[in-house]
C-alpha cells in the first residue's frame, strides 16, 4: 500500500547482533531475545550496518528486509513529499489482524501521550505504537473515537494509508469486535492492563525504555532519607516486647497460618489497648537496623522490601483504644512511639467510615492503621515497575501483621480499598510525594 508514500526502514533501538563460531549472525534484544539471521553476504551485512545507522529507503523485496520486518526488528516511518508523517515502533513480531468489513474505533486501550517533542500512540495490545510527526495524523487517529465518524472519500490517502496502519498494528478495532464481547478482554480495564503490561519483564516492553533498578534519579535528585520527617503532635511512647520470651511462648507459625481469620466486628466492651498497639507495631515495623548503600540509606525491618528501601509508613487512625486518645498517629519505626497527626474530628471519622464501607459492615474499626509510601524512596532507584513494587510490599506487611494479630489474640482485616482523598486531607501532604497505598483493620477479638 504506497500511494504515494515512502518508507523509511531502521533498526529499532536496544538491537544488537553477535557471531558465532560458524560466522552466523544473531540479532538480539534485552530478557532473551534472539533471531538467527544466519551466514549473510557482504551486502546484507552492509544493509544491517546501514539500518543500524539510521533510516533508509531500499526496495521491500529484499529477503533480509522481509526477514526483519517478519521479526519486528524495524521500525518504519512513512512520509510523504520528504515530510515524516509517523513511524511504526514495533514491540513484538507483527501479528496479522482478522480483515474487517465494518468500521472501525481506536482500542480503548490506546493512550496517546507526548514524549519528548511528539505524540506517541500505544496499546498493551498491539504489536506497534506509533510516533505521530505530523498533526494531520493526530487528527485522523481522533476520528477513530467512535464508530460514526465521517467516512473517507477516495483521494485521502493518508486517511486510508493511517487508518490500515492503526489496524495493522493492533491499535483500530472493529467497533463492535472481542474488546466488546470477549470475556478475557472486557475483564480488564485500560488503567490495570497498562499497569499488568509496563510492570513486568516483558519483551513487549520498548526495547529503549529502562525497566528495574536502573537508578535514573541519581543523575538529577538527592535519595529521600530513610526517615520520616517528623510531626509536631504529641508524643506517645509505646511498649517494647520481650521478643525473647514471645520466641518461647508463641504459638507455632503453622498454628498462626491456619488459625489467621479476617475479622470485622470488635468487642468494643473490652477494645484493644495501647500496649498491644505497642506490641504490634514493635514486633511488625519497627526499625532493626539501618545502613548506607550506594548512596541510599538502608532500613533492616521485620518484613522485606526491595532494595532495603522500605517506603512504606504506618498510620494509625485510633477511634477506641484504652491509653490511647482518638485521632491520627504517625508512627517512628526508629523511636518506636507514635506521634499525634490529627486530633479526633471529621477528618478522622472520614477515614474510619470509608475503612467500614471497603470492610461491607456498618461497625468502624478500633484502629485502622493506613499504609502510605513514600513514593521517591523506590522510585529513584526503579523504572516502570516502582510502584507495582510499592504493592507486592504493602501485601507482604498485611500478613506479617494478620500473623502477629493472631498469635496475639487480635481480631484483624486488611482492606482491598481506601480513601487516599481522605488520607490526604488529613495529613496534608503532596500526594505525589506520599500517599495512602492500604489499610488495615485493627481491634480486640469479637465477644463471645
Amino acid at each position: 500500500m504506497t500511494g504515494g508514500f515512502q518508507e523509511w526502514v531502521r533498526l529499532k533501538p536496544g538491537v544488537w547482533s553477535a557471531e558465532d563460531q560458524q560466522g552466523r549472525l544473531h540479532l538480539f534484544q534485552r530478557w532473551g531475545r534472539c533471531q538467527a539471521l544466519g551466514a549473510l553476504s557482504a551486502d546484507d551485512r552492509a544493509l544491517l550496518r546501514s539500518l543500524a545507522e539510521g533510516p533508509i529507503t531500499v526496495g521491500p523485496e529484499l529477503e533480509l528486509l522481509k526477514t526483519l520486518r517478519a521479526g519486528g526488528w524495524l521500525e518504519i516511518t512513512i512520509s510523504r513529499h520528504g515530510d515524516a508523517l509517523y513511524t511504526l515502533c514495533p514491540v513484538s513480531p507483527p501479528a496479522v489482524p482478522e480483515p474487517v468489513a465494518g468500521d472501525l474505533v481506536l482500542s480503548r486501550f490506546a493512550i496517546m501521550r507526548r514524549e519528548e517533542a511528539e505524540l506517541l500512540l500505544e496499546s498493551p495490545l498491539a504489536w506497534a505504537g506509533v510516533r505521530v510527526h505530523d498533526p494531520e495524523v493526530a487528527r485522523i487517529v481522533a476520528g477513530l473515537a467512535g464508530p460514526v465518524h465521517e467516512p473517507l472519500t477516495p483521494d485521502d490517502r493518508l486517511g486510508h494509508r493511517v487508518r490500515h496502519d492503526l489496524r495493522v498494528a493492533g491499535l483500530a478495532v472493529p467497533a463492535c469486535g472481542e474488546e466488546e464481547t470477549r470475556r478475557e478482554l472486557r475483564q480488564w480495564g485500560p488503567h490495570e492492563l497498562w499497569f499488568h503490561e509496563r510492570s513486568r519483564m516483558r519483551d513487549r516492553l520498548p526495547a529503549d525504555r529502562g525497566w528495574g533498578r536502573t537508578s535514573w534519579g541519581k543523575a538529577a535528585f538527592a535519595p529521600l532519607p530513610a526517615r520520616h520527617e517528623g510531626y509536631g503532635g504529641a508524643g506517645v511512647r509505646l511498649h517494647r516486647p520481650d521478643l525473647a520470651a514471645l520466641r518461647l511462648t508463641d504459638p507455632s507459625l503453622t498454628a498462626v497460618i491456619e488459625d489467621r481469620r479476617s475479622a470485622r466486628v470488635f468487642d468494643d466492651e473490652r477494645p484493644i489497648d495501647v500496649r498491644q498497639l505497642g506490641e504490634l507495631l514493635y514486633r511488625c515495623a519497627r526499625v532493626r537496623a539501618g545502613y548506607l548503600l550506594d548512596d541510599q540509606e538502608r532500613v533492616d525491618r521485620p518484613y522485606p522490601s526491595g532494595g532495603a528501601l522500605h517506603e512504606l509508613e504506618l498510620y494509625p487512625v485510633v477511634r477506641t483504644v484504652a491509653g490511647l486518645e482518638a485521632g491520627m498517629y504517625h508512627y517512628d519505626p526508629r523511636a518506636h512511639r507514635l506521634n499525634l497527626v490529627r486530633s479526633a474530628g471529621p477528618e478522622v471519622n472520614r477515614l474510619l467510615a470509608a475503612a467500614a464501607w471497603a470492610a461491607a459492615t456498618r461497625e468502624r474499626p478500633q484502629v485502622l492503621i493506613v499504609i502510605s509510601a513514600r513514593f521517591g524512596r523506590v522510585m529513584w532507584s526503579y523504572s516502570e515497575m516502582a510502584y507495582a513494587l510499592v504493592l507486592k510490599h504493602v501485601g507482604v506487611l498485611q500478613q506479617t501483621m494478620y500473623l502477629v494479630a493472631t498469635a496475639m489474640g487480635l481480631g484483624a482485616c486488611a482492606l482491598g480499598g481506601g480513601d487516599s482523598s481522605a488520607f490526604s486531607a488529613a495529613t496534608g501532604l503532596d500526594e505525589l510525594a506520599e500517599a495512602s497505598v492500604g489499610e488495615f483493620m485493627l481491634g480486640s477479638g469479637a465477644a463471645g
